[in-house]
């Protein structure tokens, strides 16, 4: 294929995964311009410094406007989506969305319908696709090597701080559960290995009884029904307490088919370090003094590792084919804009579902599932 022009990217949010996603692209060749936006000066510009951005601004409008932009990553906080992924929809750039689409599912439904009928290459944030082990596990699903799946079994673990450091950034947090945040990672994972069969309906319960005070559940868990007839349950709980040595997301997923098993164990118990050096938190919320901690599950650090000053890991991966892809054209395992939306809309209809104690038909509908739930 013959080589593209340079890329001119747009990063807006400079928080943790912004900066990661913006310091990789200053080291890859295809990227010939950099523009930078956070509302908070401070952190933009202290990132701009150190990627040698050609441009930043407070104002997202006056960055993705700019002529050398043709491709935008949205990395700012879930509530904050909708603006500046319309605004780039507009004017045509490659994008790249954190997960999700939106937290209001009227509108993930606009922005997805604005993505296809601009006939944009759009796709979201779930790194765990580009982890060796789910790429391994998806290739022997799709050459048949278990036959025809009939049951998933799904369970999520998350430490509490994850939560506390979501819902405080904002008193708007009616949408921000478990599954909403968090559970849609694993939610996605077991969906895309199960390509092809369609939920037809879910059964799910919470609890709250530990984060009720943050604005938000502690567990949900529920029951799918696929079009086929197979069943998938999908259970988390990011309640567990500050000093779980899990710095963030183990997951555990059952895989039965009609001629074998997978089971996958990615719980990292199997590297563990206890120390009497105190250990940092995954997400550490800001002003929130939380026990510390000295036992870690290494490698359970979603994004990735650091080592020699630089991550590695699956957001590695996971960025560098991005700007692979849309500086080639080369195919690759991100979700796409579509998976982005049935994921924001099935995580809502769990809510759902526990709110009204009964079952709920899908496809959801976005208006009723935020009547009910705001």
């Amino acid at each position: 294929m013959a080589q593209q022009d340079q890329i001119g990217l747009a990063v807006i949010g400079c928080g943790t995964i912004g900066r990661i996603r913006a310091e990789l692209a200053r080291a890859y060749p295809g990227i010939g311009w950099i523009g930078l936006c956070d509302l908070k000066s401070d952190i933009g510009q202290s990132l701009a410094d150190d990627v040698r951005a050609d441009f930043f601004t407070t104002d997202f409008r006056e960055l993705l406007r700019r002529p050398e932009v043709t491709a935008t990553i949205i990395a700012t906080d879930e509530n904050f989506h909708f603006d500046p992924t319309m605004l780039a929809t507009e004017m045509g750039h490659a994008l790249f969305i954190e997960k999700p689409l939106a937290t209001d599912a009227r509108q993930s439904a606009e922005i997805l319908s604005a993505i296809e009928a601009a006939g944009l290459d759009a796709v979201i944030g779930y790194t765990q696709r580009f982890r060796r082990r789910f790429l391994a596990v998806k290739e022997r699903l799709v050459t048949g090597q278990i036959g025809d799946v009939h049951t998933v079994v799904t369970r999520a673990f998350m430490n509490r701080m994850v939560p506390i450091a979501t819902v405080r950034r904002t008193q708007d947090r009616a949408t921000l559960t478990p599954m909403v945040v968090s559970g849609t990672h694993s939610l996605d994972m077991s969906l895309w290995l199960m390509e092809g069969k369609n939920p037809v309906s879910v059964y799910a319960q919470s609890t709250n009884k530990v984060l009720g005070e943050w604005g938000t559940k502690d567990s949900t868990l529920g029951v799918f029904t696929m079009d086929d007839g197979t069943i998938f349950s999908m259970n988390i709980s990011w309640a567990l307490p500050e000093v779980w040595p899990g710095a963030v997301y183990g997951i555990e997923i059952g895989i039965v088919g009609s001629q074998g098993v997978i089971d996958i164990e990615d719980t990292h118990r199997d590297l563990v370090m206890a120390t009497n050096v105190a250990q940092g938190a995954g997400y550490a919320p800001e002003g929130y003094k939380a026990p510390e901690r000295h036992v870690d599950f290494l490698t359970s650090y979603p994004p990735g590792d650091l080592h020699g000053g630089q991550l590695w890991g699956p957001m590695r991966e996971e960025t560098n084919s991005w700007y692979q892809r849309i500086y080639t054209g080369q195919a690759t395992p991100h979700a796409t804009a579509a998976d982005g939306h049935r994921n924001l809309l099935l995580t809502m209809a769990m809510d759902l579902s526990a709110k009204r104690g009964q079952p709920v038909s899908l496809p959801a509908d976005p208006e009723e599932l935020m009547r009910e739930l705001s």
